[in-house]
């Protein structure tokens, strides 16, 4: 049994308008056979005639009529989904795969989304945790889009760096430890300090420059969660180095000191492929890294006082 077609209908209605094969074929930019064929094969589906032939051109019998408004309700139908289609591709939402290492996702990377949806709602920003050398490979290998970084090791080419902050790095004490309610400290001050640390390796520590290279940091818990840091700290069983940038997940009762040295930062950066520099949603994500970097600095000026 022959079936409606969407062309067959198209055709039939461009004939009813025009009254005739030929000017319905020279509207559509078919041959008149081609509209002949067209209307035969939609009157086998129908099953009756569809147009009354006279010398003079055509004329819609009831049938053609009936049909006539199915087509336009069809043909309206499929012209809206055409429409919608194309407005869903030109309105597809921004997308931004950002990655980003342990602490950053503490307060920085998330206020940075905040305030990116806030202005673009309809921006996706999946996530990646990682160090910062893996988050680096992985934006040069196309498979992020932005990183927040530090220390990344050798930058792959084609990846720009843009310098974020340089994060404080402070000391995280007990209520009851002597450094306590102290807003700095020298390191001679911390050389007998028992350490929590992520690893026991000195190297791989936030125990870099600033600390006495003469001697060998004491430590006491390797620990690589940060809850578990600051749980042995809370207990008064030993310290830990926490970038700036981790001070407001940190709960009121763990107590802050600055570490009073030059080298007691932590220089963290955004990098991104050198293809995405003129990328909208890239520039207005690296906007709300930095003004979300200044705020949590005057978080940290405010917590240390």
């Amino acid at each position: 049994m022959t079936e409606f077609t969407v062309t067959g209908l198209r055709v039939v209605r461009a004939a009813a308008a025009c009254g005739s094969f030929s000017t319905a074929a020279e509207h559509l930019g078919y041959t008149q056979s081609a509209v002949s064929r067209q209307i035969a094969l939609m009157e086998q589906a129908s099953g009756r005639p569809l147009f009354e032939r006279h010398a003079r051109g055509v004329q819609l019998t009831d049938a053609g009529r009936v049909l006539i408004r199915h087509a336009d309700a069809v043909l309206g139908e499929l012209e809206a989904a055409r429409h919608n289609l194309r407005d869903l591709t030109a309105h597809a939402p921004a997308r931004l795969r950002v990655g980003a290492f342990s602490t950053a996702m503490a307060a920085l990377v998330p206020a940075a989304i905040a305030a990116t949806t806030a202005r673009q709602p309809r921006a996706r920003i999946p996530l990646r945790e990682g160090p910062s050398p893996r988050l680096a490979a992985a934006v040069a290998r196309g498979r992020l889009d932005l990183a927040v970084v530090t220390d990344p090791g050798e930058i792959p080419e084609g990846v720009v760096v843009e310098p974020l902050l340089d994060d404080p790095l402070l000391v995280a004490v007990g209520p009851a430890h002597p450094l306590a309610g102290q807003s700095g400290a020298t390191p001679a001050m911390l050389r007998e300090e028992r350490w929590i640390a992520g690893s026991a390796e000195s190297g791989t520590t936030l125990l870099g420059p600033w600390y006495d290279r003469t001697r060998r940091p004491d430590i006491a818990f390797v620990a690589r969660d940060w809850f578990a840091k600051i749980g042995l700290v809370a207990a008064g069983l030993g310290s830990t180095v926490v970038p700036g940038i981790a001070v407001p997940a940190l709960p009121p009762t763990i107590a802050l000191v600055r570490i009073d040295h030059e080298d007691a930062i932590r220089p963290t950066s955004v990098i991104y492929p050198s293809t995405h520099r003129a990328d909208p949603l890239r520039r207005a994500y690296t906007e709300a890294l930095r003004d979300a970097a200044a705020e949590l600095n005057a978080q940290v000026r405010q917590r240390l006082r």
